[in-house]
């Protein structure tokens, strides 16, 4: 999964662990495991919502100050509307295996 430069330390450190995504199908699956600049993140869960369903707590999760904030960045693939689909995917960070 491609994160903003500003974000990847973020979700590296495990603050940012939920992104919005206006995709026309799924790019990632629950499960999965993804590159992060020099790291990775697990895919725990993946759903498809209205942006008007996206709580408070999960645009903290999504490392954004407030939902225009969070509408404006997953806007660069198309206008989000209240009632646009977004993919919800949840996910962890994978701390580096020791060699």
């Amino acid at each position: 999964m491609e994160f903003s430069a500003e974000l990847r330390d973020s979700v590296l450190a495990g603050d940012i662990t939920v992104s919005f995504r206006l995709w026309r199908r799924a790019r990632v699956r629950s499960g999965g495991r993804y590159r992060v600049g020099t790291g990775q993140i697990e895919v725990n869960s993946v759903e498809l919502m209205p942006f008007s369903a996206i709580t408070s707590a999960d645009v903290r999760r999504a490392g954004e100050h407030d939902r225009e904030a969070l509408r404006n960045r997953a806007a660069h693939a198309g206008p989000i509307s209240d009632d646009t689909l977004l993919y919800r995917i949840e996910f962890h960070s994978l701390r580096p295996e020791k060699e």
